[in-house]
């Protein structure tokens, strides 16, 4: 996926463009004269890649951007080094490299591993991780935050966690499901189904945009039931009326109000657990699936669905 555009208009990934940039930032030139200074004494403080090359090289090209990808994706505890063999063939040939393109993984001030030829992403981040480790690229720390964020209805820091994991890695699944969940809280229930619409088929049967899915049709569910108060008054009126305490739940759960959805759910398993095929377990899980594993109203919710049906 090249770019998602938010429920605004605005650009939330570029995945190659990022790469692209990152990459740049992580790349510099060598030489003879500074080879030293670049890869040994660089060598001591992070694992430095030499990438040895020539222009008239075809592999070398097809290299060039993979290994730069995969370096930006360790955000800065790699290095990659340029030396064009046609320039300085010294180092090369000191090192006993007959064959381009060749990559040797520097540490410690001394050559730890290499490869030859052309190599493809998967096998390049392999190496990489075997001379310096799992990649960090704080995905996955910038998504959990966003989802605290917009658990706790800070809606606009939400959204700029998830834009910034999107920035990273384009194709998180988690973090664009984040991205429409912030919209569907904000009632921006159009924005969130654009954004669905920009997805290709493998990301939308992820379990993330599924749910995301689930969080839209019960917002529209909910929107068609009208506000909680005239629900809410008809369960005062009549405690034992289980098609209006389901429909109050809906309507709570469109209006965000998460602990007391699954509160009314739960008096309804508590009276009649087979109630209408047991309608108010699933729409318990239903609600689950929708606000994510995460939400404080799911765990609470899990914890008191199963007090009840294996007491």
């Amino acid at each position: 996926m090249s770019t998602l555009v938010g429920p605004g208009g605005q650009a939330l990934s570029s995945a190659p463009a990022a790469n692209a940039a990152a990459g740049s930032a992580e790349t510099i030139d060598t030489t003879t004269e500074t080879f030293t200074r670049d890869v040994i004494e660089a060598s001591r403080d992070k694992v430095v890649l030499v990438d040895f090359w020539a222009p008239w090289c075809g592999p070398c090209k097809q290299l060039t951007p993979v290994i730069e990808k995969v370096v930006a994706g360790f955000k800065g505890a790699v290095q990659l080094v340029k030396m064009n063999i046609d320039d300085h063939p010294e180092v090369a040939g000191q090192l006993g490299i007959r064959s381009i393109p060749a990559v040797i993984a520097f540490r410690e001030g001394r050559p730890l591993d290499g490869f030859m030829g052309a190599q493809t992403e998967t096998q390049v981040k392999s190496f990489i991780e075997r001379v310096a480790g799992p990649a960090a690229d704080g995905v996955d720390e910038l998504v959990a935050a966003g989802d605290e964020a917009r658990v706790a209805g800070e809606l606009e820091q939400a959204t700029m966690l998830y834009s910034e994991a999107l920035q990273r890695d384009g194709e998180n699944a988690d973090a664009i499901a984040g991205l429409g969940l912030v919209s569907v809280a904000a009632g921006n229930l159009d924005g969130a189904r654009e954004l669905l619409g920009q997805l290709p088929p493998e990301l939308r049967a992820s379990a993330p945009i599924q749910g995301l899915e689930s969080a839209i049709a019960l917002a529209d569910q909910a929107a068609e039931l009208g506000g909680a108060a005239a629900l809410r008054a008809a369960v005062e009126r009549d405690p034992a009326n289980a098609e209006a305490r389901f429909d109050l739940a809906v309507a709570l759960a469109g209006e965000g109000d998460h602990a007391g959805a699954v509160d009314e759910l739960v008096a309804i398993l508590r009276r009649d657990a087979s109630w209408n095929d047991g309608a108010a377990r699933t729409q318990l899980l239903t609600f689950f699936d929708a606000w994510g594993p995460k939400d404080p109203a799911t765990v609470a919710g899990r914890r008191k669905m199963a007090s009840v049906l294996f007491a």
